[in-house]
């Protein structure tokens, strides 16, 4: 995400939707706390999205946009081992994924899209191999499951996951839990590359 005043009224008013809805759910979400958080008046809220309903949906289609495109960056354009890359995602991604995981717990109408997009991109890595299909669907699974359960993994890792250096953990142990025959030599080589450069300029920046 942008800085905050770097964005429109409707993208601020989606922004705060995403925390809110990733916190309190479709259920507990009212649009009069977002408009109180985004700091703009409950009609311009309705205004922009007529409704709750509208606003899950406009996040929905945030969401699947933003995957869609961190797709494209990190292994269609292979950045997956430029450290700009590595931390903007680590500066966008969370309010994206905290929304995906209640989402995904909710039943938002995106997630089933979302998990079956997913699915999708690692079926295409593992074409040609024996039940692609079923590798693709377990491992998207394993994958969701960390973020579904954010806070558990939180409490014992002793801090939060969606914080840069956690992530960067995070994803350090699933590099070396995943074999590199699963997804590909060079795809794992490439985000460890990332991710140990992106780990080495901040430690440099801390001195």
């Amino acid at each position: 995400m942008r800085p905050v005043e770097d964005l429109t009224a409707k993208a601020r008013i989606r922004d705060t939707a995403l925390r809110h809805f990733a916190e309190h759910g479709m259920k507990g979400a009212t649009l009069r706390a977002i408009a109180d958080a985004a700091g703009v008046s409950l009609g311009l809220v309705q205004h922009h999205f007529a409704s709750k309903e509208g606003l899950r949906d406009a996040c929905d289609a945030y969401v699947v946009a933003y995957i869609r495109q961190e797709v494209e960056e990190g292994i269609d354009k292979g950045r997956l081992d430029d450290p700009a890359y590595v931390e903007q995602t680590r500066l966008s991604s969370p309010p994206v994924l905290r929304y995906l995981a209640r989402a995904l717990v909710d039943g938002s109408p995106a997630a089933a899209s979302i998990y079956d997009q997913l699915v999708a991109v690692t079926e295409e890595f593992l074409a040609g191999r024996e039940d692609a299909r079923g590798h693709a669907a377990v491992f998207t699974t394993m994958q969701l499951g960390i973020y579904v359960l954010h806070e558990h993994l939180s409490r014992a890792l002793g801090t939060d996951m969606f914080t840069p250096e956690s992530m960067s953990r995070v994803g350090s142990a699933l590099l070396n839990i995943v074999s590199p025959g699963f997804v590909g030599a060079d795809l794992i080589n490439q985000a460890r590359s990332g991710l140990d450069r992106y780990t080495a300029g901040r430690e440099n920046d801390d001195d």
